[in-house]
């Protein structure tokens, strides 16, 4: 394993531990058993766990340091913030949206660019596996949006509006 190789993996595991904290934080505020966000964050935290002990095991003391408590407690703060403010905009599957996908393309290139045949493997079985998440996650991000506009085509007194007529400020 060489520089390259091992700078691209600890940043592959701070996205993914970024991106499990910010799932968490989501799925607190619904917390289904079965639902998108917790089974990506089990995904993330397999992929962060998969590349810790591909980096433990490296014979340079330099190259086995686990990601910093700073940096636990940084994630976790972000998540927070990320989980306060997706009740405001959007809610939660848009806003996990792009942190999925980050991990996704982190994930391509380590497996391209990996020298291990066991862990592009392994990385190849995540990525299917991530990509299932994120169709999922994109249908139900679908769904959540269907549902606030039809929340919001209905007048105060009850009628319904239509919702597709163009908005004009003059």
């Amino acid at each position: 394993m060489i520089d390259t190789e091992v700078i691209r993996l600890r940043q592959l595991r701070n996205t993914a531990l970024r991106a499990r904290a910010i799932a968490l934080a989501l799925n607190a505020r619904r917390p289904e058993s079965g639902s998108v966000l917790s089974r990506s964050a089990l995904a993330c935290w397999r992929i962060a766990r998969i590349i810790t002990g591909k980096l433990r095991a490296h014979p340079y003391q330099s190259y086995q340091r686990d990601a910093g408590y700073l940096r636990s407690m940084y994630d976790g703060a972000v998540a927070a913030l990320i989980g306060v403010l997706a009740k405001y905009r959007g809610g939660p599957f848009g806003q996990y949206s792009a942190r999925l996908q980050r991990v996704a393309r982190e994930l391509d290139d380590a497996r391209a660019l990996t020298w291990s045949p066991t862990l592009s493997d392994t990385f190849g079985r995540s990525q299917a596996e991530i990509r299932a998440l994120m169709k999922e996650l994109a249908a139900d991000a679908r769904q959540e949006a269907g549902s606030r506009i039809e929340a919001g085509a209905v007048r105060s007194d009850g009628q319904r509006v239509a919702s597709n007529w163009p908005y004009l400020a003059f």
